[in-house]
């Protein structure tokens, strides 16, 4: 049931503009692997074979540490609605901070979100549908708005200094490269 392609397609496109959650994995060559949820208006389509999405300040940083260790991404989008679909996104990443000169182009497809700590680039090797017939049926009611509102609270000061007290390695003692050292 499942089909794959080389790159996004138009429908594809507007299937991903629709979503209001998606799923990023990441592993190192050894340790855990990661999978952590996404949301608040914070991925971009930029061409048929090229993603990004924008990483706020979360309790780990792990996709930051195994993209630096090897670069293997896969982005998995789940239709929750009538019509049930997954699409997975599979390439290499590589990671953008602030500190860096692509921020400035790459953080101006995306809303101004406090706490925005690093950006994803993915370019796509294989694009993968299938069915979801066995995904359940939700209804999307709103977007959380309580880590916008944390880090806000933070401020820029307190930010960074959470980035230095929890972000820096990950949970197998990588470097994560939040802070440049």
């Amino acid at each position: 049931m499942a089909d794959q392609y080389p790159e996004l397609s138009d429908k594809l496109i507007d299937f991903i503009a629709k979503q209001h959650m998606f799923f990023v994995g990441t592993a190192g060559a050894e340790g855990f692997v990661n999978v952590s949820p996404k949301g608040m208006d914070s991925f971009r389509v930029l061409n048929s074979t090229k993603v990004a999405w924008l990483n706020l300040t979360g309790s780990g940083n792990e996709s930051a540490a195994h993209v630096l260790e090897n670069q293997r991404m896969t982005i998995m989008f789940c239709s929750f609605d009538k019509r049930p679909m997954i699409l997975r996104l599979y390439g290499k990443a590589k990671v953008i901070h602030p500190r860096n000169a692509e921020w400035e182009t790459l953080s101006s497809h995306f809303p101004p979100l406090a706490g925005a700590r690093q950006i994803f680039e993915l370019d796509l090797n294989l694009v993968q549908t299938s069915c979801g017939f066995a995904v359940p049926h939700y209804e999307f009611v709103s977007d959380r708005m309580a880590l916008d509102a944390w880090a806000k609270n933070q401020g820029e000061d307190g930010i960074k200094n959470y980035w230095n007290n929890k972000n820096t390695t990950s949970l197998d003692d990588k470097k994560t490269g939040i802070i440049d050292n």
